[in-house]
């Protein structure tokens, strides 16, 4: 159930992390500590310079490893920048499952992780590799992917749930989902150029609750 338990969906990405009832080798963790420090540096990189200008090189160095050790954890620069979306999409959802499991009431819990996800969306890295360059870089097909596996699916769960216990009464459940998601993001772009962002913002979770609560049978 969406907001309170771990997603399975998310499930594959822990166990992968997971060793298999045996010990890491030093080589392993070298190898992880590596990986780690270029997803450190380029979530940095990009955040602050943007994808373009972003370089192997210098994201190498703020890594402290060689361009060859670059190469040999990934293909290119795209596949270093969907593997930093990936991990801001994981840690997203650990944010809003963390903020929703606050609230007794699934209902609650849908509205605090709404809140949750757009805090995530005002933070300056996710705001600018997640929401604003994510979809031209890695193409709608591949964004959609990630989002849907990670915060998005928390939110479609959650309305899915509430929909099983008669609390909403809405046909499409995913197309629900979308069009929620797309109201966080459209607020969390709209924030940082607006004259009032907190009167925008609670215009803006007012718009989300009230389009929720017009399905909302309880």
């Amino acid at each position: 159930m969406l907001y309170v338990d771990r997603l399975s969906s998310v499930k594959w990405y822990v166990e992968g992390m997971q060793e298999t009832g045996r010990e890491r080798t030093r080589r392993e963790e070298y190898t992880e500590a590596t990986r780690q420090a270029l997803l450190a540096a380029g979530r940095n990189a990009f955040a602050s310079e943007g994808y373009q200008a972003a370089g192997i090189e210098a994201i190498s160095r703020a890594a402290r490893v060689t361009r060859g050790a670059f190469y040999h954890h990934f293909e290119d620069k795209k596949a270093l920048f969907d593997a930093v979306v990936v991990a801001l999409q994981i840690e997203a959802a650990g944010k809003i499952e963390a903020r929703a499991k606050t609230q007794r009431k699934v209902w609650d819990r849908l509205t605090e992780g709404i809140d949750a996800y757009l805090d995530v969306c005002l933070e300056p890295a996710y705001a600018r590799i997640v929401i604003q360059e994510a979809p031209a870089v890695l193409g709608n097909a591949r964004y959609r992917e990630i989002e849907e596996t990670h915060p998005m699916a928390l939110l479609t769960a959650t309305l899915a749930a509430l929909k099983r216990q008669g609390e909403l009464d809405f046909e499409d459940i995913e197309l629900l989902s979308r069009m929620v998601d797309a109201m966080i993001c459209e607020v969390a772009l709209l924030l940082p150029g607006a004259e009032n962002p907190k009167k925008l913002r609670a215009r803006g979770q007012k718009i989300i609750g009230s389009l929720l609560g017009s399905f909302r049978t309880a």
